[in-house]
């Protein structure tokens, strides 16, 4: 029984090929995107609350209210945007869950999609498996800014969406203001529909305030903006996101979601709802992660890696051109089997598999593991 692929040539991600490296060969795993400390005990205690409550039966298909009620007030005072808790905003299994109902609401067979490269991995499989076109433009090292020319050019009357992530995974980047007033100038007067993935948004360094879409009341109103509970509150398994976009773009995005999962995790969002109460624990997190960086990049200083501006994320990249001409995917196969670090290869991110001599690491992890993950980098 032969039945065609949708996605033929989409094969095992690359975050299950390193991990699954890592162990094999008992390597530090600075690969896949998580930390390897827990998070805050109180919000376990919240959680198994909520469970002996009895919070154990489906939630409503776009999350639980307080939880809402909780994100648009968060959203109203770092970016002063309003949003209805009722009817524009949903609460989904992870961010990447919010990401494919998203581009799958507004995506017909034939329409193109703007991807700016290296783009996480679940965005172009979404686009093909919605009949689109994605429409990959590449940034580059070190900076990795968007090239605006390169956009404008690529924008057609079959372009339906522009996917944007600041900050940016896997480079650390994140849009600066004239990134705004460029986006806001290619998309005046279009039916251009935005997609921002801002799961990163606390988690932006050296005073860099985050741009979110949701601060410009004329790209607001064209958006979807998704973000992550498990990037801000360490728990990354618990894998609970939103989405929030105007009325119009949310009917759209439910009409997906009730049949994706139509309901995400009920005793933890309950557990959010709490915890939200609580704004230290996401306006601390960029020292806290700032600390983790800069503590990473000090412990390399010595090494022959040269170290990539991170201006955002839990991910470094690092420069291996002067140790190897290697393709980046053989280097970071090496290094996890004969010196026991594991890394992401940013090339495989890119359509065209572009090379820069460059890997990806996370440094969300304790301070003993950075150390001896720098260890031995040093030594490479």
């Amino acid at each position: 029984m032969h039945i065609p692929s949708k996605l033929p040539d989409v094969g095992t991600t690359i975050f299950a090929v390193m991990t699954r490296l890592a162990n094999e060969h008992g390597a530090i795993n600075l690969s896949q995107g998580f930390p390897d400390f827990d998070c805050d005990p109180e919000l376990i205690d919240h959680v198994h609350h909520y469970m002996r409550k009895g919070m154990n039966q489906y939630a409503p298909m776009q999350g639980i209210l307080p939880l809402r009620e909780r994100l648009v007030e968060k959203i109203a005072t770092l970016y002063g945007a309003t949003y209805d808790p009722d009817t524009e905003i949903c609460i989904t299994s992870g961010a990447t869950e919010a990401l494919f109902e998203a581009i799958t609401a507004v995506v017909h067979p034939g329409d193109e999609v703007i991807v700016f490269e290296p783009a996480y991995d679940s965005y172009v499989p979404a686009i093909r498996l919605s009949g689109g076109q994605p429409v990959s433009i590449a940034m580059q090292p070190p900076d990795y800014r968007i090239p605006w020319d390169a956009v404008a050019q690529a924008i057609s009357d079959r372009t339906r969406l522009i996917i944007l992530n600041s900050p940016h995974n896997p480079t650390g980047a994140v849009l600066l203001e004239e990134d705004i007033e460029q986006l806001r100038r290619l998309v005046h007067g279009t039916d251009i529909v935005l997609l921002s993935d801002e799961v990163y948004e606390h988690i932006i360094f050296d005073g860099e305030p985050h741009r979110s879409l949701c601060r410009y009341p004329d790209l607001a109103e064209r958006s979807f903006v998704v973000s992550s509970f498990g990037k801000t509150y360490h728990a990354t398994g618990w894998k609970l996101g939103y989405c929030v976009a105007p009325l119009e773009l949310m009917q759209e995005f439910q009409r997906v979601h009730q049949f994706v999962t139509f309901c995400s995790n009920t005793p933890v969002q309950y557990a959010y709802a709490d915890y939200l109460a609580k704004k230290e624990k996401y306006l601390e997190l960029p020292a806290f992660y700032q600390q983790k960086r800069d503590r990473f990049q000090e412990l390399l200083r010595e090494s022959r890696f040269r170290i990539v501006p991170c201006r955002g994320t839990y991910f470094q990249l690092l420069d291996y051109s002067e140790i190897s001409d290697e393709p980046d995917m053989e280097f970071a196969r090496r290094l996890t089997i004969e010196h026991g670090i594991a890394a992401i290869p940013p090339s495989v991110f890119y359509d065209r598999k572009n090379d820069y001599k460059v890997l990806r690491f996370c440094f969300a992890k304790t301070d003993e593991t950075l150390e001896r993950a720098a260890e031995t980098l040093c030594k490479i």
